[in-house]
């Protein structure tokens, strides 16, 4: 028999396997979708863009519905509004409909997240969060590996309508676990007296403002309205955080933030594996027009990093309880940062194989080494009547640090490129460069950190 921890934590990786399968799959279909529609690549940008949307929107509201009903029904409920946006968008006849589909699709995968990883870390202690963290990570780096690949067997023989239907049978095998094995009362507690209403808007609205000044940080023909975006969504963000510390009720639980561990981690997160998200575009981009590389060699190049990947994930999960997470954060920050300078040595049209294997491999290993430690390092220091709320908050941080990462490095680019008037090749190292010193800041964060009673809060919980 599966004990009850096991169930509920194998619940929750189907779920994030779903979300992270959606999230990356459907863009190796943009070409046929632009066929079929006629869709423009502003268009096709939104195909992944409201999905996005719809996640960063419903998460604050999970803290909240979570109070009001069954966590057990609310994660059904949310299911079901996945299951209606996967069917809406494998059946769109429109580039509008399709839209319109993953951002239901999003509605429904934003609650899942944040409500599986509350239900099962609240059956782990601190020093055994490591063991579910690294399982995590497991799926996240295997995911976004193996998601190109499959998406374009899948439309190169099937239909991209199948691209969206291949999560299907994961998600009926997820609804019937969760009615079958879910306890009715897995998180029930006291019913808010009032519903945050002026939070909800204000925070939505700069949520969705942020995201697409992201969006279009790096056109510079539209520059401006970015810049404007931006602006309005943090003055806005601004003013919900203020109004959100003065409430006894708010939509979320700010004061979290004041937890060093937990607010570290989230900084950490925004730069590793923030950062790479967008590096890792750069790099697609690099190696496609400069060394001519084919799309299969650099999906290669995918696997050989999940491998190193997971060969950190493992050593995270072995050494985190032992040497804390300070030493693990730093050494991965500066094995990825080594693993990103070695783009910048490749030297113009020389294939260089070698330094890209190289490359590939320490970014892995280095990058998977900060991210995993910084997901268990972040709630170490939670009690489980505030994980809702945290789970929330980590989720929120999650959507935009692959934003942001994406943003900043083709903001980057595109200015050499157009405003310094580099050359193609040129504008490309110096990306390289830059974002590998970046490393160096999550460092200076990470020294903040107190591993000494890190360590010893560990040893107390065994």
């Amino acid at each position: 028999m599966i004990n009850y921890r096991k169930r509920v934590v194998g619940i929750y990786l189907l779920v994030f396997f779903i979300d992270l399968v959606n999230m990356f799959i459907a863009t190796i279909a943009y070409p046929e979708i632009k066929s079929v529609f006629g869709a423009s690549l502003e268009q096709l940008s939104w195909v992944s863009n409201s999905y996005i949307l719809g996640l960063t929107l419903v998460i604050p509201l999970s803290r909240w519905l979570s109070h009001c009903i069954s966590i057990k029904k609310l994660f059904i409920y949310s299911l079901l509004a996945f299951l209606i946006g996967t069917v809406s968008a494998g059946f769109a006849m429109s580039i509008s409909f399709l839209i319109g589909g993953r951002f239901i699709q999003g509605i429904g995968g934003g609650m899942l997240i944040p409500l599986g990883q509350t239900m099962a870390y609240r059956l782990y202690k601190n020093s055994e969060r490591i063991k579910l963290s690294s399982s995590v990570m497991l799926i996240a780096l295997i995911v976004p590996a193996l998601s190109p690949s499959l998406g374009g067997i899948i439309v190169q023989w099937l239909s991209w309508r199948f691209v969206f239907f291949i999560s299907l049978p994961i998600v009926f095998l997820t609804l019937f676990l969760s009615i079958l094995w879910l306890k009715k009362d897995v998180i029930v507690t006291e019913k808010y007296q009032s519903f945050d209403t002026f939070g909800f808007i204000s925070l939505s609205i700069s949520l969705v403002l942020i995201l697409v000044g992201l969006s279009y940080l790096s056109d510079l023909h539209r520059n401006n309205f970015s810049v404007f975006s931006l602006t309005l969504g943090f003055i806005l963000l601004f003013i919900y955080v203020s109004s959100a510390f003065k409430k006894s009720n708010p939509l979320l639980n700010l004061g979290l933030l004041k937890n060093q561990t937990f607010s570290i981690s989230m900084l950490i997160y925004q730069f590793i594996p923030g950062v790479f998200t967008g590096v890792n575009l750069i790099a697609i981009l690099f190696l496609q027009s400069q060394l001519e590389m084919s799309a299969t060699k650099i999906g290669s190049m995918m696997i050989l990093w999940a491998f190193f990947a997971f060969l950190a994930i493992s050593l995270t999960r072995l050494m985190f309880n032992r040497l804390g997470p300070k030493p693990l954060i730093i050494l991965g920050c500066l094995v990825e940062g080594i693993g990103i300078f070695l783009f910048y040595l490749i030297p113009a049209h020389s294939f260089a194989i070698y330094l890209i294997l190289l490359a590939y491999a320490l970014m892995g290993f280095g990058g998977s080494l900060c991210s995993s430690t910084s997901q268990s390092l972040a709630f170490i220091q939670i009690k489980d009547k505030y994980l809702t709320d945290a789970t929330a908050l980590w989720n929120i941080n999650r959507q935009l640090s692959f934003c942001t990462g994406i943003a900043l490095v083709s903001l980057l680019y595109s200015v050499l490129l157009h405003n310094f008037k580099l050359l193609e090749y040129q504008a490309f190292h110096w990306c390289f460069l830059a974002t590998s010193c970046s490393v160096f800041i999550p460092i200076l964060f990470c020294f903040q950190l107190n591993n000494k009673s890190i360590k010893l809060l560990l040893k107390q919980e065994k």
